[in-house]
């Protein structure tokens, strides 16, 4: 018989699944359109200038959305300054990067249109954009997320992200948890495209590891010795073209090139035929936009708050 603690657990989950359908039935391309005309003009030329001062800071503006979706929903817990909050989990702390890129493009809002704009809305469009600006695809976000009064614990965002060292299982398991297909994963997957992972995310996978290319994994021992400790920070790309938004990411995998484990096993473990899907992506560019941009707008659907469930701060990192 399931314990009262599981029982208690599986109401949660079905209340949550329930509001995931039904808030995200309130948002809306158009909600904008009369209290913050500008906001489009506003955010765009921004992320622009950000990322082409710097274009690992898309990857790290799409992962920081991404982050913030898949741990309780898209309300923009993940930019609250809050001991023990999400931003101390193991997959945040001192990775997570775009807080300050936020909050500037936040204080520029607040100009435009003083308490009107979410912080979880300027995470979903600032996704966007991050990608367009590296040549990825577009999709059309909609609007009318509210931000959370609060924060889920580090070890709950632990739970509910997946780790650089989770095998296939794991991966399928977690996101079919948020409603996304094996083919719709893989198509997320890709967002690793772009950026950089840092040497103790993929230590392991260099030198213990025996589906990498040789020469690859040679590459990577140059810069990240095996004993822990050292150079832990060092970074190395995700694929062979990191500032550019495509479908190496894919095409590496086929060469046994993944940087992490959880990247390598779509492609090298067959149990869910997740290699199928990587590479079809591999060879068509075209059909991995098209399913990337679709998956996205699943992933800003996730859990969102409107209404009166939700507030619009001010500052994105205090109620």
């Amino acid at each position: 018989m399931a314990s009262f603690t599981s029982l208690n657990y599986m109401v949660v989950l079905i209340l949550y699944i329930t509001s995931k359908v039904v808030y995200a039935q309130e948002l809306s391309i158009n909600y904008y359109d009369e209290t913050c005309p500008n906001l489009l003009s506003t955010v765009i030329p921004l992320v622009e200038n950000i990322v082409a001062n710097e274009p690992r800071m898309g990857a790290s503006l799409l992962r920081l959305h991404f982050h913030d979706c898949f741990v309780n929903g898209c309300d923009g817990s993940v930019l609250l300054d809050v001991v023990g909050g999400e931003k101390e989990s193991t997959h945040n702390i001192g990775s997570l990067r775009g807080f300050d890129e936020i909050d500037s493009i936040k204080n520029e809002v607040e100009y435009v249109c003083p308490g009107v704009v979410s912080c979880a809305d300027i995470l979903a469009l600032v996704a966007r954009e991050s990608v367009v600006d590296l040549g990825g695809p577009s999709w059309s976000v909609e609007y009318g997320r509210k931000d959370s009064i609060t924060t889920a614990t580090a070890e709950s965002a632990d739970i509910q992200l997946p780790f650089a060292t989770d095998d296939l299982p794991n991966l399928v398991s977690l996101f079919d948890r948020n409603g996304f297909s094996v083919g719709e994963m893989v198509a997320l997957s890709g967002a690793h495209t772009i950026g950089q992972a840092r040497c103790v995310r993929f230590r392991d996978r260099i030198y213990g590891e025996p589906n990498i290319d040789l020469a690859f994994a040679q590459s990577l021992q140059q810069i990240c010795p095996a004993t822990p400790g050292i150079n832990d920070d060092v970074l190395a790309t995700l694929d062979a073209s990191p500032d550019l938004f495509n479908n190496d990411y894919f095409i590496g995998l086929t060469y046994n090139q993944g940087l992490l484990h959880s990247d390598q096993v779509l492609y090298t473990v067959s149990e869910f035929q997740t290699d199928q899907f990587i590479q079809l992506y591999a060879t068509d560019q075209t059909q991995f936009f098209s399913d990337f941009a679709s998956a996205m707008l699943k992933v800003n659907r996730l859990g969102v708050i409107t209404g009166d469930q939700g507030i619009i701060r001010t500052n994105c990192r205090f109620i």
